[in-house]
């Protein structure tokens, strides 16, 4: 079997655990069957009861833990990219299963699923081509969840039968600035206005209210997180941005505004090469944090970091 010629991302409406399974099933076996390389990506619990049922061919599918590699969003891309991409190149169909969005994700997360969604068709739409099946449980998702991934897919799996999105948003809108407002700080948020001469200012700012918020050995994390963003600002934001600093009872938010404005709809979500001289700032930033909320249009951008407790 040759490789697609196209990527192919396919939303699955799937009601209860036990028709993801019976659906899932299927899916990976005939992938098995015909030679082609397969990963599932889905939370714990589903891994556990899919072993079962694929027994004794469990062995021969790559497992990842949708609750470990997706904890952020945005390193999920990655994580594709790097399974898929030495298969392709060697010439072996490649096919995935990812459910990142789920009932237990917080409001913010959810909104950053949804993006990710969206950017899998603009990571890998140039091809080579291979096939992605993200599943959506109906009986615990609402019903605008479910809306939304008519939008995010081009084909959708329901009731039986798979067909293409009418809904579907295509990839010019996907790539386009995206500038969805932010929700407003959980709690009243300093603020530090900064240029190149007052980055230490801002790693000893962090570095002080993630202290208070209790992130204990996290701290040096979120600092030096908030400093490539803040370096980001002076080099590419108009020289100067504003810091603003929060923190609940989950943990501490940093968000750093400025003038700037990022055109590339995967800034922050593939590892940039070795010699690349820009780029790194908000890779290093998902890497680090829980959560990281880029939002930019020409006006200016807005890059908003999370870290729990």
């Amino acid at each position: 079997m040759g490789l697609r010629a196209t990527f192919r991302h396919e939303a699955l409406l799937y009601a209860g655990e036990d028709e993801f399974v019976a659906r899932i099933e299927p899916f990976v076996r005939e992938g098995l069957a015909g030679g082609e390389a397969v990963m599932v990506a889905v939370p714990g619990g589903k891994i556990r009861r899919l072993r079962e049922r694929l027994e004794p061919d469990a062995g021969r599918v790559a497992f990842a833990d949708m609750d470990e590699i997706g904890a952020n969003p945005a390193r999920i891309i990655q994580a594709w990219h790097e399974f898929a991409t030495p298969h392709l190149a060697a010439g072996r169909p490649v096919r995935g299963v990812g459910e990142p969005v789920s009932a237990a994700r917080s409001a913010d997360e959810l909104v950053e699923c949804q993006r990710h969604e969206d950017l899998l068709n603009v990571a890998f739409d140039p091809g080579p081509g291979w096939t992605l099946v993200c599943p959506y449980d109906t009986t615990a998702l609402a019903p605008a969840v479910i809306a939304e991934c008519r939008r995010s897919h081009p084909h959708v799996h329901e009731a039986g039968a798979a067909g293409r999105s009418p809904e579907y948003r295509g990839l010019d809108a996907i790539a386009a600035p995206f500038d969805a407002p932010l929700p407003p700080p959980e709690a009243e948020p300093d603020e530090l206005a900064f240029t190149l001469s007052g980055l230490s200012g801002v790693r000893r700012h962090v570095a002080a209210v993630a202290a208070a918020a209790g992130l204990g050995e996290r701290c040096d994390d979120l600092v030096i997180a908030a400093h490539e963003v803040a370096a980001n600002s002076v080099r590419h934001g108009g020289g100067a941005g504003v810091l603003r600093m929060w923190w609940t009872d989950a943990g501490a938010a940093c968000e750093i505004r400025d003038a700037g404005f990022i055109s590339e709809p995967l800034v922050g979500r593939l590892r940039p090469p070795v010699t690349a001289i820009g780029g790194k700032g908000i890779w290093l930033a998902n890497q680090l944090c829980d959560l990281v909320q880029v939002r930019s249009s020409p006006s200016g951008t807005t890059v908003r970091l999370r870290m729990h407790r």
